[in-house]
């Protein structure tokens, strides 16, 4: 009774992206990084010196989330967090030297990860289109 669990988008999503998760893990742990960190390197990547409130939004977690993941990237010293000039609520995020450095280790991740789905490229970017699609129609 009920609907079938393999038969579920959201369950394909949901349990595919679980194991993509841990299958990172391996791959991050010589950047120290965690997942969920990386998507935030990966965004000050594409735009540096960004607020938390744009950060966040961009890659889809709340500001509260957002704390202790780049609490932790400053320990690593990957970014630096300063108040923005004129509003002491709002801080912007920028990436350090060191921080900067990572891409091209990171870029490697990627790829790596990439290979263990076995897609190809034409394949990951089906899915990517059809996981934005989704994405838009949703919100």
């Amino acid at each position: 009774m009920g609907p079938n669990l393999n038969e579920q988008v959201c369950y394909t999503l949901y349990s595919t992206s679980s194991i993509i998760t841990q299958a990172y893990r391996a791959l991050l742990k010589p950047l120290k990084l965690t997942y969920p960190q990386f998507v935030v390197m990966m965004a000050l990547w594409q735009q540096d010196k960004v607020s938390v409130t744009e950060l966040a939004a961009k890659i889809g977690l709340s500001k509260p989330t957002m704390t202790p993941l780049l609490k932790r990237l400053e320990l690593l010293e990957y970014v630096t967090r300063e108040f923005e000039p004129g509003d002491e609520r709002q801080k912007s995020i920028e990436l350090t030297a060191l921080g900067h450095s990572l891409a091209v280790d990171a870029d490697k991740v990627a790829q790596q990860a990439l290979c263990a789905t076995g897609l190809t490229d034409s394949e990951a970017e089906q899915l990517i289109a059809i996981c934005q699609k989704i994405k838009t129609e949703l919100s």
